[in-house]
């Protein structure tokens, strides 16, 4: 349960994250609110406390690595740790090529890696393609 909590609080910043394009299809209508979302995903991330730790390698490069760490002995909590990872794209560079796919049937979220991507992946395409082909078809008929 805690899971599904951080994957719809997840998929509301998603949708927040792609303004001003349109959110996923499969769940536009039942979204989070957005203080909602980021609540339950505070929340869920803070179960887990961390702490930085600078380790600084004896051989290679000279430059110090910030990592952060459990506090005490809890056993990893998958919730947070999917709480810590969406925290950190979100507030990461990478959260501008955030897209939503809108293929037919299509739930997902994808980064942008062309300038003329619109789907997550070729099938999705190819069901738009289809879909677009089929309505014309019955306009037409």
């Amino acid at each position: 349960a805690a899971v599904r909590a951080v994957r719809a609080a997840a998929r509301a910043l998603f949708a927040r994250a792609v303004r001003p394009g349109e959110p996923s299809p499969a769940d536009a209508a039942r979204l989070l609110p957005v203080p909602e979302a980021l609540r339950c995903l505070n929340q869920a991330a803070a179960r887990t406390p961390t702490v930085p730790v600078l380790d600084w390698a004896e051989t290679g490069p000279a430059e110090p690595v910030l990592r952060r760490e459990p506090v005490g002995d809890r056993p990893d909590d998958l919730a947070a740790l999917l709480a810590h990872a969406v925290i950190g794209f979100l507030a990461g560079p990478d959260r501008h090529r955030l897209r939503a796919c809108h293929a037919p049937r299509c739930v997902r979220y994808f980064l942008k890696e062309h300038p003329r991507q619109e789907w997550c992946k070729p099938s999705c395409g190819n069901r738009a393609r289809v879909a677009r082909h089929h309505e014309r078809q019955k306009r037409t008929a």
